[in-house]
């Protein structure tokens, strides 16, 4: 299987926030949000491995600044990281700036999907090769992330966790 780069997996989708889709404070609903990278996401992940993908967990999401009614907000989605089966994907939300034009990073979150076969078992998927020193960063992390969930869901013991122990030593 040949591997491929983040950025042939990159994904951007920018919608306006409507009313219909805000809260009482006139931002929008976080739900709302979270369906927005999930679809990213997924796009993201079946351009990586050209299969199905299903959302396997949510691993991380930050709502660091509320998206006001009328804006307009990017969500751009890249494989961080290709396993066995499942691949990472790191999600950026953008919100820009009505009068300047100018894009403020308002959100992250960091999803992991799973390519499966037409019964739904999960099938191989191509090794990403990160570019950039973003890409790079996101990479490596996404080991450590990896080992952390498996230790906490007790498939993996502490011990083996060698990126994890890497940070500590």
């Amino acid at each position: 299987m040949t591997p491929k780069t983040a950025e042939s997996s990159k994904t951007t989708l920018t919608d306006l926030v409507l009313p219909s889709e805000t809260n009482p404070l006139n931002n929008l609903f976080g739900g709302e949000l979270l369906a927005r990278m999930d679809r990213a996401a997924s796009i993201s992940a079946r351009r990586h491995s050209r299969r199905i993908v299903v959302t396997a967990s949510v691993n991380h999401v930050a709502f660091n600044r509320a998206v006001p009614l009328g804006s307009v907000v990017t969500v751009e989605a890249k494989v961080s990281r290709a396993f066995k089966s499942s691949m990472e994907i790191f999600i950026d939300v953008w919100i820009e700036d009505r009068e300047s034009g100018e894009r403020t990073k308002a959100n992250e979150a960091i999803y992991t999907f799973v390519a499966v076969d037409e019964t739904g078992r999960p099938v191989k998927v191509p090794e990403l090769l990160p570019e950039t020193d973003l890409e790079k960063e996101r990479y490596a992390a996404a080991l450590r992330r990896k080992q952390l969930s498996l230790v906490l869901a007790g498939k993996m013991k502490p011990q083996d966790a060698t990126e994890l122990k890497a940070l500590f030593e």
